[in-house]
């Protein structure tokens, strides 16, 4: 096992279609774990979601989050990441970041398409400042 840099860390966070885990905590203190869509954009992981979901609902009264991606194909390999959250509501380029997500998970034919459905669905984007952050690969199970 060894330990990635930020610089591989976000490759990893970028490559292929993974989901990203993203860990919340409930008004009543219990954890509300979600997997969402996402792109990295710097040192800030974005996704967009509705304002009636409940890691929106969570994130607005507690910003704290933690998030894990992983490939669960040996040697296997993950990024965990702690934060906070800024709740957007649809900025102007809202279009632009639902286009650039979903095009990463359905291709670039049906992103755009898929882009202006989530910007229907979706109100918010999130974006996640990065706290800190482990990033192991080459893990041996």
């Amino acid at each position: 096992m060894r330990s990635m840099d930020w610089a591989e860390a976000s490759r990893f966070l970028q490559a292929g279609t993974r989901t990203a885990k993203v860990a919340t905590v409930t008004a009543h203190g219990r954890p509300h774990v979600a997997p969402v869509w996402f792109t990295v954009d710097g040192r800030e992981l974005v996704f967009s979601t509705s304002s009636r979901s409940v890691k929106a609902r969570n994130l607005n009264h507690d910003a704290r989050v933690a998030v894990t991606v992983d490939d669960e194909t040996p040697p296997f390999a993950f990024v965990s990441i702690t934060g906070h959250a800024e709740l957007i509501p649809r900025p102007d380029d809202f279009l632009n970041w639902t286009t650039r997500i979903a095009t990463r998970y359905v291709g670039g034919e049906r992103g755009p398409e898929m882009g202006k459905l989530y910007t229907e669905m979706d109100d918010l984007l999130v974006r996640i400042s990065i706290d800190a952050v482990v990033a192991r690969a080459d893990i041996i199970g």
